[in-house]
């Protein structure tokens, strides 16, 4: 667990994409992905969602933390950069790293619930080689990780995926539990936002 002296505030993290002309993929096939990124903006024009943070899904990632025990809880909207449209966390003086409301697209293992478009359960990062570091577990010191896919049927595609962070590991008889916390909070802010779904 990172912790910090009582007077040294805590590093804002992960920094915010920059604006540019050239637009980060995390796939093989870019020209597919961007094009998948342009209806993903469309869709939240037409449903009216703006790409902010909203009280309402600020408040059911405060409901997953509290619910799984877990530092961090986000609900994250894909479309030039990653905006936590919802976001849990600890205030700036409980010693943990402040995490910004955007972060590049191809960071955290969100984009991975994107390309598989079904849930991804971490319990324990340091336990796959293929997820053990990347720039935001290494940023925040990631050691679970549990995300949840929002599928939208109009489109087809993963509009939001929603993720709870921890500096800690879980126990691989907890996962389902902490997977189906995830889970209900994606399918509640379906709900809220009207976006109809299928899928896992």
């Amino acid at each position: 667990m990172m912790t910090y002296p009582p007077d040294h505030q805590a590093p804002t993290v992960p920094i915010p994409a920059p604006r540019t002309a050239q637009i980060e993929t995390f796939t093989d096939d870019p020209a597919t992905e961007l094009a998948h990124m342009q209806q993903r903006l469309n869709r939240f024009n037409e449903l009216g969602i703006r790409l902010e943070g909203h009280e309402v899904l600020d408040d059911i990632a405060a409901d997953m933390a509290q619910r799984s025990g877990f530092v961090y809880a986000m609900a994250n909207a894909f479309g030039e950069e990653q905006t936590f449209l919802g976001l849990y966390q600890p205030p700036p003086d409980a010693g943990y790293p402040v995490v910004g409301r955007t972060m590049s697209r191809g960071h955290g293992y969100c984009p991975e619930v994107v390309q598989r478009r079904r849930g991804l359960p971490l319990p324990d990062v340091a336990a796959s080689p293929r997820f053990d570091s990347n720039h935001v577990a290494d940023s925040i010191g990631i050691q679970s990780y549990f995300g949840s896919p929002v599928i939208d049927d109009a489109t087809g595609l993963v509009l939001l995926t929603f993720c709870i962070i921890d500096p800690e590991p879980r126990t691989l008889n907890d996962a389902a539990r902490l997977q189906a916390i995830v889970k209900d909070a994606a399918q509640t802010t379906a709900d809220v936002l009207k976006i109809k779904t299928s899928g896992p």
